[in-house]
């Protein structure tokens, strides 16, 4: 794995660091390809529990493609008629955003600095994130003649709503991390010098919690949004059946009623 990407297991936690701060964390194919074998790794191992994603240095979280690289391609492009720049949504972000949202497993994102592009929906990928009150978020798209990759036009209106996302895919803007955090963007919003700590404490907490349910909950919510009622409550049936069925939640029955905090097992 490429020292662009850092991964680190432990306790049941993996962390998975962005680590280009002098180029504001931006992606170029190295950095990718490392990406998404971190993601893929956290996402098999079953003893992560929870995933902590986040990047080194204050400016950035992630501006997305690396486009001084990117040009470079382009230009490769035209003259060989290859037209192989473009496949890296294919190669890079989609397997990247479906290991990130589909791993059974909760995956917190701290968000350092700013997040623009791909780094706007690698962020939303996450199912839970702790943003610094530094922080800011782009879609940048349109701004460099693109449309949205990186699951972003199926993530932000759902968490936004479709006229919001809309307004901000076709003017981008920098959303400053209040912003963000009153349209949902941001789950908790922190002083930029607690971020570190904040995110970790949050998906520490994960990492220890019943790991089971966790993933249930996650199916339950995706399948929710793209089902009927009536379709989502058998989903909801067959979910609850298998977190009842679970270690977990024998443990947590038998703290509750004898009044201790509960030692999950994550299965």
């Amino acid at each position: 794995m490429a020292d662009t990407v850092l991964y680190e297991v432990s306790d049941g936690l993996a962390t998975i660091t962005l680590n280009r701060p002098e180029a504001m964390n931006a992606l170029n194919i190295a950095t990718k390809v490392a990406l998404r074998e971190a993601v893929r790794c956290a996402a098999e191992d079953d003893a992560v529990r929870a995933v902590l994603l986040t990047a080194a240095g204050e400016r950035a979280f992630c501006v997305g493609q690396d486009l001084k690289e990117h040009i470079g391609l382009l230009v490769q492009d035209r003259e060989t008629g290859s037209g192989q720049t473009m496949s890296t949504v294919k190669e890079h972000y989609n397997p990247i955003v479906r290991a990130l949202a589909g791993m059974p497993k909760p995956v917190v994102a701290g968000v350092n600095g700013v997040a623009a592009g791909a780094g706007f929906g690698l962020a939303l990928a996450a199912d839970y994130r702790v943003v610094a009150d530094t922080a800011a978020f782009n879609t940048s798209f349109a701004g460099v003649a693109l449309t949205a990759d990186s699951g972003i036009s199926w993530s932000l209106p759902r968490v936004i709503g479709p006229g919001r996302a809309a307004d901000l895919l076709l003017f981008p803007r920098s959303i400053k991390a209040q912003e963000a955090f009153d349209l949902g963007i941001a789950n908790r919003l922190v002083p930029a010098a607690e971020l570190p700590a904040e995110a970790a404490k949050v998906a520490r907490a994960l990492a220890e919690g019943p790991t089971v349910a966790y993933a249930a909950i996650k199916e339950a919510v995706a399948y929710g949004l793209s089902h009927s009622l009536s379709e989502t409550l058998d989903k909801e049936d067959e979910l609850q059946t298998r977190a009842g069925s679970s270690e977990d939640h024998v443990i947590a029955v038998q703290a509750f009623v004898n009044k201790e905090k509960p030692k999950y097992l994550g299965r």
